[in-house]
């Protein structure tokens, strides 16, 4: 099961709104879904916040993490809380913006490489393991390797900022799952592609 949620940017309102802070997006979203409130940590180096299970004591309180120490040193952060309290890497999930996705998808996912993301990098130094869940937000890709550092860090266009959005708000049922350790039926639900639009009925003649 998911102990700690963590959610990947970088602080200060200049960024509030680019590509990189779609982990703070999302785990906004997640707070709010859960009713928590983020809360500064100078221990964690971060944003914090504590949420009983319905069940206290029997599983523990569950942690939402936004480090506030750039992306390229989130490690610090994540590792500090993780160790407090015991947190093993497998039951943390980290969600960060991915360019090997198009905006609008998002991929789970166990384990891997970091694939250039200094956040993710910087995590699996501190914990010593790569050992944790991921969770993989399409930004897409700018097309050129050497413009992906401009590109994370600027605005999207309106409708992929929608579509983020609107990925974020399709991951959130399987909150449930997660905070179960049901992490196949999680994957389900956060792979399962949105709903087709129905076809437009014909217009009937005008009599």
């Amino acid at each position: 099961m998911i102990r700690l949620f963590v959610g990947l940017g970088n602080p200060g309102p200049e960024y509030e709104a680019t590509r990189h802070n779609a982990g703070f997006w999302w785990l906004d979203a997640v707070a709010r879904k859960l009713g928590a409130t983020l809360h500064a940590e100078r221990s964690y180096h971060g944003l914090v916040a504590r949420v009983n299970r319905p069940r206290p004591g029997v599983d523990g309180p569950v942690w939402l993490l936004e480090p506030q120490t750039y992306m390229n040193r989130s490690g610090q952060s994540v590792a500090a809380l993780a160790r407090f309290f015991k947190i093993a890497p497998q039951e943390i999930l980290v969600a960060h913006d991915e360019l090997d996705l198009p905006p609008g998808q998002t991929k789970m996912k166990l384990g891997g490489g970091h694939a250039g993301h200094n956040g993710l990098k910087d995590i699996h130094a501190h914990l010593g393991s790569a050992d944790f869940w991921r969770l993989r937000l399409g930004i897409g890709h700018p097309g050129i390797k050497a413009e992906v550092p401009n590109y994370v860090l600027r605005k999207p266009a309106s409708e992929h900022r929608e579509a983020l959005e609107q990925a974020i708000d399709r991951s959130l049922p399987a909150l449930d799952a997660l905070l179960h350790g049901e992490m196949e039926a999680a994957m389900r639900l956060i792979h399962a592609k949105p709903p087709r639009p129905k076809p437009a009925r014909p217009e009937e003649p005008a009599s």
